[in-house]
């Protein structure tokens, strides 16, 4: 099978994932599997039933057993997903996930006992275990916890559905994402992955666009029977669960999830749409820069020709670095061990997983970043966005299993800080107005992509996940005619939509694997234009608060933490400084685009 591809220096950059196992058959991950099955039981021997009864250090000394637990559990499923995600066609890495998953279902069954009993605590007194100066590591967590009261069910009702998910939501997930990585895509001769593909969308050759969006779109008529079912059976499961919980909304357990409000989500969803016309607008400026009389689907990402230069690994590398490193010392360091210690793995290979993401693993051990590095000037940038993922998970570790995580609301803040911190290295470097305007260009192509075009994904989510509830099982056809409805809102007639894109819904994984959380994209972009133009503004000791912020994870709610930096994500006018931010990018453009 060709799949030829230039590796851009990439091809040796693997990841070394002993830190956690030496490998597949390693006799330690062999004893850890054993060791957490025993863990728990002696957990649940030790405090079933006890929960209600114990005294604040009684509580505390539990809470450090669970996370040992919960670290332990972890850095197995860390392990067995990662290496799966290299290559999903290999049945051992398969295998071992599969088993993982079911041991993970079987940890939690036994230990979820421990929140049902928390959560029955009155209120009164389970106050006064987070008022206890003993507690105060664990406050926000036993705190935050006791927003999902109203809808836990009882010890059995949790052990099932926790069993029912294994073979449920996460088997449809896994087939899903080894389906899209074994798929092919014919293109000039050659037989391209998924990643290879779509990185033809941001060519300069309009023909070749051309081609790749029709050969996108043949492989998705090919797959739309089964991608189709799967988006059901995974709604339907969805559905089953909130109703057995009595969620209110399709999004409610996300958003408690964020640890934020729904009014404060639609607040963020209004003020996006009420903002599309600025999408249009620039589609518009672009499409005359490119010399068009109108703009397709397949030429959104188009560049202008002078961003076509390709960059090395190397060359990736010390920008990346450099962009951090100047903005704290801390940050450089940090990032400098991603790549000295091997913790990236970079070339797109046959069976390996789409896209890019950071895992974060477990405290003991230290955080990975997965790419799929093709040399363009959108791959530096995503090698940004997911070390500032890196550097958020490697600083919030100190907090624990229990808080390290953050919420995905802020989740995004570093990586997208990231990214403007790469983008303002390589623009203030330019002298020629052309060559500033290519950059910028490319840089307002990727906020769109993640402030509007994630907003357009929500309304899609909002109404296939309605759809579903309503009215039952939709047919490829309605999923098309909603995904095509909500992307024209975003567009207008700024961006001619071909009958091609009707099916360029089925293959964006957040819709599986993580219900609702695209809008955490359009929250940290916009957060991060309006930290970004504080920091411009009042730059002494922001660097080291900005730390701070990461460091803390996820140990107090989000809007505090941001108000801390200055912010209230409650208020429209918060959102509205973002969106004129990026208003201003627009402006910068149209005045560069008048100079050349």
């Amino acid at each position: 099978m060709n799949t030829k591809t230039d590796d851009f220096g990439a091809a040796e950059i693997t990841w070394d994932l002993s830190d956690l196992y030496s490998g597949t058959d390693s006799k330690k991950l062999s004893e850890d599997r054993k060791k957490a099955i025993s863990k728990a039981d002696e957990f649940a021997r030790k405090y079933h039933g006890r929960i209600q009864e114990l005294s604040v250090d009684e509580l505390k000394v539990a809470l450090q057993e669970i996370e040992s637990i919960y670290d332990l559990i972890g850095r197995l499923g860390s392990f067995a997903h990662l290496i799966w995600s290299t290559n999903t066609n290999e049945a051992t890495y398969g295998k071992l996930m599969s088993e993982v998953t079911e041991l993970g279902s079987r940890i939690h069954q036994k230990l979820v006992f421990f929140d049902v009993e928390w959560l029955a605590i009155p209120k009164e007194k389970a106050q006064k275990y987070i008022d206890a100066p003993e507690l105060k590591h664990y406050q926000h967590y036993l705190e935050s916890s006791l927003r999902y009261k109203p809808y836990i069910l009882e010890e059995k009702g949790e052990q099932i559905l926790s069993a029912k998910s294994v073979t449920g939501r996460q088997a449809w997930v896994r087939f899903f994402d080894e389906t899209l990585g074994a798929a092919r895509f014919e293109l000039d001769g050659e037989k391209l992955t998924e990643q290879q593909i779509l990185s033809k969308l941001h060519e300069s050759d309009r023909e070749l666009r051309k081609r790749a969006a029709d050969s996108i779109t043949a492989t998705f008529k090919s797959l739309n029977h089964p991608l189709s079912y799967v988006f059901n059976t995974i709604l339907a499961d969805k559905h089953t669960d909130d109703r057995l919980r009595k969620y209110p909304q399709w999004i409610t357990s996300r958003n408690l999830s964020n640890e934020i409000e729904d009014k404060t989500v639609e607040t963020l969803v209004n003020a996006v749409t009420g903002h599309y016309n600025l999408v249009q607008r620039y589609y518009r400026l672009k499409t005359r820069l490119l010399g068009y009389d109108q703009m397709s689907d397949y030429d959104r990402y188009a560049p202008l020709k002078q961003t076509e230069t390709k960059f090395q690994w190397d060359q990736a590398r010390g920008i990346v670095h450099d962009s951090y490193a100047a903005f704290h010392p801390e940050m450089g360091e940090i990032v400098q061990q991603f790549f000295d210690k091997r913790w990236i793995d970079a070339p797109p290979r046959p069976g390996k997983r789409s896209g890019a993401y950071a895992a974060s693993t477990v405290p003991s051990v230290h955080p990975y970043v997965f790419l799929n590095y093709s040399g363009q000037v959108r791959d530096v940038q995503t090698l940004a966005h997911e070390l500032g993922h890196g550097i958020h998970q490697y600083l919030s570790r100190l907090q624990g299993i229990l808080q390290a995580d953050t919420p995905l609301t802020t989740a995004e803040t570093a990586s997208v800080f990231g990214e403007m911190l790469v983008f303002q290295n390589l623009y203030k470097k330019l002298e020629d107005p052309a060559e500033k305007l290519a950059l910028l260009v490319g840089k307002i192509d990727d906020t769109i992509a993640t402030i509007f075009r994630q907003i357009s994904m929500n309304r899609f989510e909002n109404a296939i996940h309605t759809e579903r509830r309503e009215h039952g099982e939709l047919t490829t056809d309605q999923f098309s005619e909603l995904w095509y409805k909500t992307q024209h809102d975003l567009y207008g007639d700024a961006v001619t939509l071909t009958d091609n894109y009707h099916l360029w819904w089925c293959y964006i994984p957040h819709f599986l694997h993580t219900p609702g959380y695209v809008y955490a994209y359009a929250f940290g972009e916009l957060l991060v234009l309006a930290l970004y133009e504080e920091y411009q503004k009042s730059p002494d000791g922001f660097a080291d608060r900005y730390l701070d912020l990461l460091s803390a994870g996820g140990s107090e709610w989000p809007d505090r933490l941001i108000a801390k930096m200055g912010f209230d994500i409650n208020s429209s006018d918060f959102w509205n400084q973002g969106l004129a931010v990026f208003e201003r990018m627009i402006e910068q453009a149209e005045s560069l685009a008048e100079k050349r």
